[in-house]
């Protein structure tokens, strides 16, 4: 079933949301750093005017005289403008006694002082619409005065217009230029994130091999090496299902055959032993599929199993015992003498019960089909636990005939059955050893198969744990 894709009308590209995340502080810090570098330039600037500013009026200060008369400003008209030229600018000022009564000047010019200690002061006034600059000079000592003057704004205003002018613009279009440039590179460094989705999107549904991996930057390496490694157990996953749906076809046609012409021989006869013989050579034969059909299903679970195991401390003493219990009285059956060894003390392996279950479960059934001895001498089956200081084993031994040593190799195989070795293969089907090597690998464990005897006879089978070094 097609999941439908979620609605992406309003969703953002990758591309705008970078530059959105990358472009906005960046304008933001870019206005706060010209908003103080104007700032900054404007202060400094002004206190150069207001510098000005006060040495007219100290100048005009250092004019005023006492006469007898009383207060007089000693400059020609001609001198008085000279001191209050401004090309651009109009300057306006007042001399005022210590009451208030103006000397020489502007009589509207009026400044309220501040602090009765401090010896000038700048404050800001209008006149006219005008806006004023004032910096006022005082001198108390007798019979003490008051200068003023006074400068009208528009230079400062056309100063900080022009800072802003030639500081906002260039940092404007450097700006617009870097934005140009992060939006070219976000994208050349998105595009194999383009490629990727265009190759996934032209993909078969069965077409499970890998993508190519682009190398531009590490995260899209990495990006690229997970999607491969998700294909690659998807693949696996599909690889197993189909492989088990093919074993299942293929090896059930056989006993359902067998069943099938059993049941219509049987249903042709009229003969009521006849009846029975093939009633009981139904029952073999469905006994023989089920123990086929587990069989399949084991495999089917260790190939789940393989990347989502868990691990977790299992008790192999008590999981020996509680297992031999169950194939006591197949044993006692077959004239077959289970014995333990190595179950005495506790024994503990990191691992899977189930999956040990069924390895030890194998490993018995397989004994039991095949390591009887081929003389009549008594059967014995043996399962040792082994707890050495390098390694944990479980290992079942029997005493029948053997497997040569170039045909053991095989009988880890799916399939091999073991008359293909030379040995009476009588109902199996070539599962058990292959089982077990599987689950060996899902349990981080070895697979090991060799004589139980230095003459050749017997087996002896099972799973090795080796430690972890201690420091």
């Amino acid at each position: 079933m097609n999941t439908p894709s979620p609605p992406s009308g309003h969703l953002t590209s990758l591309r705008a949301r970078l530059a959105r995340r990358v472009l906005v502080p960046l304008a933001l810090v870019w206005l706060a750093g010209t908003t103080i570098t104007v700032s900054a330039a404007y202060y400094f600037a002004a206190q150069a005017f207001d510098r000005s500013l006060l040495d007219d009026a100290y100048a005009l200060a250092a004019q005023v005289q006492a006469t007898p008369q009383g207060l007089e400003v000693k400059l020609t008209s001609g001198d008085l403008s000279t001191l209050l030229f401004d090309q651009s600018e109009s300057i306006y000022f007042a001399v005022l006694r210590r009451d208030g009564t103006l000397v020489s000047g502007h009589p509207w010019l009026r400044v309220e002082r501040q602090s009765p200690d401090a010896e000038f002061e700048f404050s800001n006034s209008s006149y006219m619409g005008k806006s004023l600059r004032v910096a006022s000079v005082y001198r108390d000592d007798e019979p003490g005065y008051q200068v003023i003057m006074a400068q009208t704004t528009r230079s400062r205003t056309a100063l900080l217009q022009r800072v802003l002018l030639y500081s906002l613009l260039p940092q404007a279009l450097l700006l617009l230029l870097l934005e140009w440039w992060l939006r070219r590179a976000i994208a050349s460094d998105l595009q194999p994130l383009s490629d990727l989705q265009s190759t996934l999107n032209q993909r078969d549904a069965t077409d499970l091999t890998p993508i190519p991996v682009h190398t531009s930057s590490r995260d899209m390496a990495q990006v690229g090496n997970a999607i491969n490694s998700l294909m690659g157990r998807v693949q696996d996953g599909v690889r197993a299902q189909r492989e088990f749906a093919g074993n299942v076809a293929h090896e059930l046609r056989t006993p359902l055959a067998g069943i099938r012409a059993l049941a219509e021989y049987g249903l042709k006869q009229t003969d009521p032993a006849i009846w029975k013989r093939q009633l009981q050579a139904i029952a073999a034969s469905e006994v023989r599929a089920s123990h086929m059909v587990e069989q399949l299903l084991a495999l089917a679970l260790a190939d789940e199993t393989r990347d989502s195991l868990r691990l977790h401390p299992v008790a192999l003493d008590a999981l020996v015992a509680r297992v031999v219990l169950q194939y006591l009285a197949r044993a006692d059956a077959l004239g077959v003498e289970l014995v333990v060894s190595g179950a005495e003390s506790s024994v503990s392996v990191q691992g899977d019960e189930g999956l040990i279950e069924g390895v030890l479960g194998n490993l018995l059934d397989n004994a039991l089909r095949y390591g009887r001895p081929v003389d009549g001498a008594p059967a014995t089956i043996t399962i040792e636990l082994q707890n050495e200081p390098a390694s944990v084993a479980l290992l079942v031994r029997d005493n029948g005939p053997g497997i040569a040593a170039g045909a053991r190799q095989d009988l880890a195989h799916r399939w091999q059955q073991q008359a293909s070795t030379g040995i009476d293969a009588g109902q199996g089907v070539g599962l058990g050893l292959s089982i077990v090597a599987r689950y060996a690998t899902v349990l981080h464990a070895r697979f090991t198969m060799e004589s139980n005897r230095a003459d050749g006879a017997g087996l002896c089978a099972g799973l090795r744990w080796d430690r972890a070094p201690t420091a």
